[in-house]
């Protein structure tokens, strides 16, 4: 099969996997008709206190010349007047051009930018140099927002009605009359105001032949809808004549000849990169500039003779419109004037192009998809092109041709923040010959500090079709038919893989044409299907996106791909289709769309183009775990992000009746009260656990921890789900740890099925470091025997301050108020508390232990047990304190029989592996017991082991109270971010 290249710097095809631009008809051409993702677009409104400081930057020389002499117009139009200052070329897009203010807000930035800039001063580095003086200034525009679909609307509507097509035009023209008569007074616009007139009866009668032929040629359409753009220029044009500014406006039909290079006629898709085949005439399009430069240059006085009075000429030009070498006006495509931008500059052997746009310039990624992208300082020509092939709407591929032939930079700025030095693109990358002649292969991690890729950006809505098992008929032949198949069907191919020998092949393609595709396949290879010499053909049900990274310094460096693999399987996604492009600039994968934003976050993480960002959910957010919890996010958010590299993003916060979601993934506001938040009807809503995790699985960052505070069964029947959806679950409480045994083996087999953490060191404990401890035993080999020491905060408060003086009912009572009890004292004062954390630990020793099976000592009688309290939260643990009286004297008399021993009292757990026993119970313990020291607030866990035989390790510390059980669920966290930031370091 013999393939052609294509005519703007497209990628090339390659037969390995890669990204290729589509096939129509035997020919290569760009993939203008995929519905790709709208590119870094981060939308700003203008302020009405807009300031327009002057920008610090170096004045370029005209660029050296790689076009011949003929190309360029003479010296009298690129150092016009004899300014010692070359051409500067704004280019500004329909956003930009909305409504009047806009329209001035654009005239007010070029009058500033021709009026010139402070030059660095290149001797003495950070000092203001001289001023560069004025600047020759072009500006290149489109029309006003939405113009294009009104005029569009015209001719669709002639065809049916043409009285609807003129209610559609007269509102059009409208819309730009009341621009016009707003930014300029009426003796400026009513000879402007009588030609847009004209050009509407003109347009009125073109279209009403429309209803004879019953169709809309191409060439109506680009004659319609160019005059967009003229309007447009005179508008502006307008504004700059009220200011007193020397301008002219330029219709580039006059000047700009373009021939076709098999281009398809008419406008081409909305959005679309491409400038389908359009090639200017250099030479004729000079000496067109030229003449009119001398004529309408000269009567406009943009070209005059004489004294300068300091000032430089703005001239305004169309955008979009052209006229062919048969002298029929054309268009440049749907979002050609970046384009004209472009060939213009190189006309007048420009500096320098500026592309006005409403973000800080080309973004690393889309900010709506990715909160953490930034803006890119610098960008090759051919990165820059790679990232618009592959859908993003960075700049047309062909639009930078005219700059690479000159080397001119293109900037990428943000009109509504032009102080801002945005994005500049120029020159070109090396070579893979080149690259691979200058130095061995490195890992990208190995401490130079520069980072491989540029951007990472997406193609939409495709489909996989994939062709099997045809190693019968032969490689050659089939890959020959297969892409032939596609040109017949006039198919964007996007990505092509093949398997070993071409038996099997996979393309991509878009979504609006996978049937086609499928079809056109089908009929190829019919005869092949009858015999059963292929296997199947078939085309992906799912919709797919292509996830592309891009940038130069990926060549020679290993481990790029593996990155980015890897960042991806973390965020649980699955990859069908991989692909690395011959230059070595870019690496793509298909993934499910839905999948995509995922995908887009991972891998911008993973490459530190951005701090880690972890999702947090809290449930039970309103009690006293959750609550000190969120004092301690927040007293330490600026901490995690300086000195760890990652951030929390709090996105969903639920009490045991009430949720707030945040939107899309949004971080909530950071509240110290979190009553505040959900009692809030704006933000608050009724708690649905398949509404709270439906947020959650739609939440496209890839590092996502729920932290259940609750002590809540039916909260943890969801964990299994959850972890499905590739999210990790972090439990300070102990009812998942120590439930039914059959959940608990479920869970953690749902955990190594997804790959994700559940974190439990919380649970027992608080702070202290007793499940990593005993887990480092054990994986280390060594072999623990026995555990003892006392596992309840409380029942550790309570028989430290009981004494002759302060009855067992004070002691409870004082531990309530200091917070260290559980939310029911019954679970700790009946040893359930502690029977649950031992049968955490039993479990991790590998023991079928379930909480009947601990032999528990309660401290409460029947009567208490089961009594009835009714009331407040506040009246019903009164009531509890006081019928705790009647344990007053057994208490004590427990406690005097003690201390005549010369022991204490201690609520003290066992768990003996080898007889399988666990038991938690009051004893009195001797001077000889670990416990008989232990403190008011502590836990304390001995271990006997194989190892540890004369003297037991010892893990004790403060373990009770709502702060420190915080800090333990926190440091769980902080292990999990670790693990985030350690997957990118």
């Amino acid at each position: 099969m013999r393939l052609h290249k294509s005519i703007f710097l497209a990628a090339p095809f390659v037969t390995a996997a890669a990204f290729i631009p589509s096939t129509q008809n035997g020919v290569v051409t760009s993939t203008s008709s995929v519905n790709k993702a709208a590119f870094f677009t981060q939308q700003q409104q203008p302020s009405t206190s807009t300031r327009l400081e002057p920008l610090a930057v170096s004045i370029s020389s005209p660029p050296s010349s790689t076009a011949s002499a003929s190309e360029i117009c003479p010296t009298s139009v690129t150092s016009p007047n004899n300014n010692p200052n070359p051409w500067e070329v704004h280019k500004f897009g329909g956003a930009s051009l909305a409504d009047a203010a806009l329209y001035r807000t654009v005239g007010d930035l070029l009058i500033r930018e021709s009026s010139g800039r402070v030059m660095k001063n290149k001797e003495e580095e950070g000092e203001e140099g001289e001023h560069s003086g004025p600047i020759p200034t072009m500006a290149i525009v489109s029309a006003r927002g939405g113009m294009t679909d009104q005029l569009v609307a015209v001719v669709d509507s002639a065809l049916q009605d043409i009285h609807q097509a003129e209610i559609s035009l007269d509102l059009a023209l409208a819309g730009q009359l009341a621009i016009l008569n707003e930014v300029a007074p009426a003796e400026i616009t009513a000879e402007i105001e009588e030609r847009m007139r004209k050009d509407a009866k003109d347009i009125l009668s073109v279209v009403q032949s429309l209803r004879m032929i019953r169709s809309v040629p191409p060439s109506v359409m680009e004659v319609v809808t160019g005059f967009g753009e003229i309007w447009s220029a005179q508008t502006l044009y307008a504004y700059l004549k009220h200011k007193g500014v020397k301008t002219a406006w330029l219709d580039a039909r006059d000047v700009l000849i373009v021939k076709s290079m098999g281009a398809a006629a008419g406008l081409g898709d909305k959005g679309s990169t491409n400038t389908g085949g359009v090639v200017p005439v250099y030479d004729v399009s000079a000496k067109l500039m030229e003449t009119w430069w001398n004529g309408e240059g000269l009567k406009e006085g943009v070209n005059f003779e004489g004294d300068d009075d300091g000032s430089a000429p703005i001239v305004v030009g169309t955008g979009f419109v052209a006229t062919s070498e048969d002298g029929v006006p054309t268009t440049l495509k749907r979002s050609g004037s970046d384009y004209s931008a472009t060939i213009f500059a190189k006309l007048v052997a420009a500096a320098r192009v500026t592309m006005w746009k409403n973000t800080d310039g080309v973004y690393t990624a889309d900010p709506r998809r990715v909160p953490e992208a930034f803006s890119i300082a610098s960008l090759k020509y051919d990165e820059a092109m790679e990232l618009a092939y592959f859908g993003a709407q960075v700049l047309h591929p062909s639009a930078m041709v005219p700059c690479i032939d000159q080397n001119i930079p293109v900037y990428v700025r943000n009109i509504f923040n032009p102080s801002f030095e945005g994005t500049v693109i120029q020159g070109r990358c090396a070579s893979l010959e080149d690259t691979n002649k200058e130095g061995k292969v490195v890992n990208w991690r190995s401490g130079t500090g520069e980072i491989p890729i540029k951007g990472i950006t997406s193609v939409d809505a495709v489909s996989l079709l994939t062709l099997e098992g045809a190693s019968v008929i032969g490689g050659a032949e089939v890959a020959e038919r297969f892409m032939g198949a596609m040109a017949d069907a006039e198919i964007d191919v996007l990505m092509l893989t093949q398997a070993s020998s071409e038996s099997s092949i996979t393309v991509v393609v878009p979504e609006n044409q996978g049937k086609a595709a499928l079809e056109g396949l089908k009929s190829k290879f019919e005869l092949e299907l009858s015999r059963s010499n292929i296997n199947s053909i078939s085309l992906s049900e799912e919709t797919m996106a292509i996830v592309a990274i891009v940038g130069e310094g990926m060549a020679l460096q290993s481990g790029v791909s593996a990155t980015f693999m890897s960042s991806l399987a973390k965020a649980n996604v699955n990859i069908r289709v991989i692909a690395q492009g011959s230059s070595e600039r870019q690496v793509a994968v298909v993934v499910k769309a839905t999948d995509a934003s995922r995908a887009l976050r991972a891998a911008h993480m993973a490459f530190t183009l951005s701090t880690s960002m972890v999702s947090l959910t809290i449930l039970g957010g309103t009690g006293k775990l959750g609550s000190a919890l969120i004092r301690q996010l927040n007293a330490q958010k600026d901490n995690l992000a300086k000195n760890l590299n990652f951030g929390v993003c709090v996105t969903t916060i639920a009490s045991s009746t009430k949720m707030a979601l945040g939107q899309n993934g949004q971080c909530l506001v950071q509240y110290n009260d979190v009553y505040e938040l959900l009692e809030n009807d704006d933000t608050a809503q009724e708690l649905d656990m398949d509404v709270l995790t439906a947020s959650i699985e739609a939440d496209v960052n890839p590092h996502r921890v729920i932290i259940d505070c609750t002590s809540d069964d039916k909260v943890a029947d969801n964990y299994e789900r959850w972890m499905a959806s590739g999210v990790n679950i972090i439990s300070p409480g102990c009812r998942a740890a120590a439930g039914p045994l059959g959940r608990y083996r479920s869970i953690q087999t749902a955990q190594r099925a997804n790959a994700v953490e559940w974190q439990y060191e919380s649970s027992v404990g608080s702070a202290l470091p007793i499940l990593t401890t005993l887990r480092d035993l054990t994986q280390t080999g060594d072999d623990v025997k026995l555990l003892r020491g006392c596992l309840s905060g409380t029942m550790a408060y309570v028989f430290h301050n009981m004494n002759e003086e302060t009855t067992f009912s004070e002691a409870v009572r004082l531990a309530v108020d200091k917070d260290f009890a559980e939310n029911d004292i019954f679970e700790d004062l009946s040893g359930l508390d502690a029977a649950r954390k031992i049968v955490i630990l039993a479990r991790e020793l590998g023991m079928d232990v379930s909480l009947e099976d601990v032999e528990v000592e309660s401290l409460l009688p029947d009567e208490i047990v089961n009594k009835e309290y009714t009331g407040s939260k506040e009246e019903v643990s009164a009531a509890i304190l006081e019928d705790l009286k009647a344990l007053d004297a057994p208490m004590l008399e427990r406690y005097r029989e003690a201390a005549a021993e010369n022991k204490r009292l201690r609520y003290k757990f066992v768990i003996d592996v080898a007889s399988g026993k666990c038991k938690c119970s009051l004893e009195a313990v001797d001077n000889n017991d670990t416990l008989y020291r232990l403190r008011e607030n502590e836990n304390l866990v001995a271990f006997e082991t194989s190892r540890y035989t004369s003297s037991p390790l010892i893990v004790k510390g403060a373990a009770a109270g709502p702060d420190l059980s915080a800090s333990g669920m926190f440091a769980d966290l902080l292990r999990l971010g670790r693990a985030f930031v350690g997957s990118q370091a």
